[in-house]
C-alpha cells in the first residue's frame, strides 16, 4: 500500500512553528517511503477563519521548502481540498451514522447544556449525558420527526457505547487504551450544517486513502473518538503518530506570550531556511547522536518516527541562533554579498562593488547572527560619519597613542599594495622598532577606523575600507582629537 499523509491546518491565523514541525515531519516520511503529502485545508471552525490566511500559510510551507503532492492550489485525485467545500459528503456520512444507530439528533439549547454542565461540577462528570437531555431517544421517534420537519436547530452527536475499551498503537507513545465511560458524546454535525473536527478528520482520512495520521499531541484524547468513528463505519483505522509538545523554556507549552511562535516571525527576522528546517526537524528528534547538522536529503534517509520522543521538547533560540550562524559561515560569499545587497539598500547604502560587499559579508559573519545586522553592527565599512565609543576613546587615546600612531599613518601613506599581508607585515615590524605590543597599536586603529571596541579582524578591515578611505579617517580624526 501505498503511503500516504496529509497535513491538514486550521486558516487562522500565520502558520504556527508547532505546525511547521508537523508538516515536515508528515514530508520527511512522505519523501522517505515513495509517498504522497496531501495539503487539506480544516475550515469548519466558521468563527475562528483569518481573511488570507490559506494563502499565507502555503508561502510558509514553500518558505520551507515542505513540498505537497496534493491541496487546494494544485489539485488531485481526491479533492477538494478544503473541508466547507465537502459539507456534501460530511452529510451523506452523517446519515450512514444515524441510520445505524451510532449517531443521534439533539436538540438541546446551549443554556440547556450549560445547565446541564452546571449540574454536575460536584462529579466532575460534565459528560452529555443523552438518558435525560433532549434528543431522539428522550423524545422518541415521533417528536423527533415532527421536530426536524418543523426546522427545529439541532445537533448531531455520537452515540458512544458503555464500559467499551478502545485501543490503538501509536507509533511514538506504543499501546493506548481508553474505556469509553472517559468518552463524551461528541457533537458530530453542527447547527450550522457543518461537520465538528473529528467527523471531518476521519472522513476525510478515509476519503482520500490516508494511511498514516502524524500530528500533535493535542489531539491524542481526541483519538479513541476516531477510532470508534472507524469502527461504526467498518473502515480499517489508520496508523497514528502524536507528536511531542513545544515547549518554552519554563516548559510551558509554547505560547506566543513568551515569544514568537510563527513561521513568518522567524523568516522577517533573517533566519536561513535550511538552518531553520534542520531546527525545526530536531524538534524532538535526532537521529545520532554526534550531529546536528543535516541536509533535507539527510533527514529524509535517517528519519524514524519510532525515534521521535514521547516527552516535550524545548524550543530553545540559543540552539537556533548557533543552528543559524552554522550554516551561514558555510554560505558562498556571493549569496552573503547578495544578501548584503538587499539589507544595504534598505538602510540607503549604494552598493556599487558587489565584489567587496560579498567580502565584507563573508568578513562579518561568523560576528552577527542575521545578515541584516551588518549594516548596524559595521557601519564604518560604508559610511564615513560613524560613531565614535566615548569609553573606548578615552582609553585608548592620549598624546602617547598619538605620537605612536602618527608614524605608523606615514607608513601606510607610502605603501603601494594596501593588502592584508602587506598591512599586517609594516604593522608588525612597526611593533618590533617602537617596542610595542601589537595590542596597543591595534586598538587606536581601530578606534581611528571603525570608531568601537570589536569587529573583525583589523588587517581585513583595512584592506576593505581602502587605503584612500583609512588615510582619510587617520587625517580627519587626527584634526579632530589631536592630544
Amino acid at each position: 500500500m501505498k503511503v500516504r499523509v496529509r497535513f491538514a491546518p486550521s486558516p487562522t491565523g500565520y502558520l504556527h512553528v508547532g505546525g511547521l514541525r508537523t508538516a515536515l515531519y508528515n514530508y520527511l516520511f512522505a519523501r522517505k517511503y515513495g509517498g504522497a503529502m496531501i495539503l487539506r485545508i480544516e475550515d469548519t471552525d466558521r468563527t475562528r477563519l483569518v481573511e488570507n490566511a490559506t494563502e499565507m500559510l502555503i508561502d510558509s510551507l514553500k518558505w520551507a521548502g515542505v513540498e505537497y503532492d496534493e491541496g487546494p492550489d494544485i489539485g488531485g485525485d481526491f479533492g477538494p481540498y478544503v473541508q466547507s467545500e465537502r459539507l456534501a459528503i460530511y452529510q451523506k456520512y452523517v446519515a450512514e451514522l444515524i441510520g445505524s444507530g451510532h449517531a443521534y439528533y439533539a436538540f438541546d439549547t446551549q443554556d440547556e447544556i450549560a445547565a446541564m454542565r452546571e449540574s454536575k461540577t460536584d462529579s466532575f462528570d460534565t459528560k452529555y449525558d443523552r438518558k435525560v437531555m433532549k434528543n431522539q431517544f428522550t423524545l422518541g421517534p415521533e417528536k423527533t420527526q415532527e421536530l426536524l420537519a418543523n426546522g427545529a436547530e439541532y445537533v448531531v452527536r455520537l452515540n458512544v457505547p458503555e464500559n467499551h475499551e478502545v485501543r490503538f498503537q501509536d507509533l511514538i507513545r506504543g499501546d493506548v487504551s481508553v474505556n469509553t465511560n472517559d468518552i463524551d458524546d461528541q457533537i458530530l454535525l453542527k447547527s450550522d450544517g457543518f461537520p465538528t473536527y473529528h467527523l471531518a478528520n476521519v472522513v476525510d482520512d478515509y476519503t482520500m486513502g490516508i494511511t498514516h495520521v502524524i500530528r500533535g499531541e493535542e489531539w491524542l484524547p481526541s483519538t479513541p473518538k476516531h477510532v470508534l468513528l472507524y469502527e461504526f463505519f467498518g473502515w480499517l483505522t489508520p496508523q497514528f503518530a502524536h507528536l511531542p509538545l513545544l515547549l518554552n523554556h519554563d516548559k510551558s507549552k509554547l505560547s506566543k506570550r513568551q515569544g514568537s511562535v510563527a513561521v513568518e516571525d522567524f523568516r522577517e527576522k533573517g533566519y536561513l531556511r535550511d538552518a531553520f528546517v534542520n531546527f525545526i526537524a530536531l524538534l524532538g528528534w535526532n537521529p545520532t547522536a554526534d550531529r546536528e547538522i543535516y541536509e533535507i536529503e539527510e533527514l529524509i534517509g535517517l528519519f524514524n518516527l519510532e525515534k521521535v520522543n514521547k516527552g516535550g521538547a524545548v524550543f530553545d533560540t540559543a540552539k537556533l541562533d548557533w543552528m543559524q550562524q552554522q550554516y551561514l559561515k558555510d554560505l558562498p560569499a556571493e549569496s552573503l554579498g547578495t544578501m548584503l545587497e538587499s539589507e544595504l539598500a534598505k538602510h540607503g547604502y549604494n552598493s556599487k562593488d558587489s565584489t567587496k560587499t560579498a567580502a565584507i559579508a563573508h568578513l562579518f559573519r561568523e560576528r552577527v547572527i542575521f545578515v541584516s545586522e551588518i549594516p548596524t553592527f559595521a557601519s564604518y565599512m560604508f559610511v564615513d560619519d560613524y560613531p565614535i565609543d566615548s569609553e573606548y576613546l578615552a582609553k585608548h587615546w592620549n598624546s602617547d597613542t598619538r605620537n605612536l600612531i602618527l608614524p605608523l599613518i606615514e607608513i601606510y601613506r607610502n605603501l603601494d599594495s594596501f593588502s592584508h599581508d602587506e598591512i599586517a607585515a609594516v604593522t608588525k615590524e612597526y611593533s618590533k622598532s617602537s617596542n610595542k605590543k601589537m595590542g596597543e597599536i591595534i586598538h587606536p586603529l581601530r578606534l581611528i577606523l571603525t570608531g568601537k571596541p570589536n569587529g573583525a579582524g583589523m588587517f581585513d578591515t583595512m584592506q576593505l575600507i581602502g587605503k584612500e578611505k583609512c588615510i582619510r579617517r587617520f587625517d580627519d580624526f587626527i584634526s579632530k582629537y589631536g592630544v
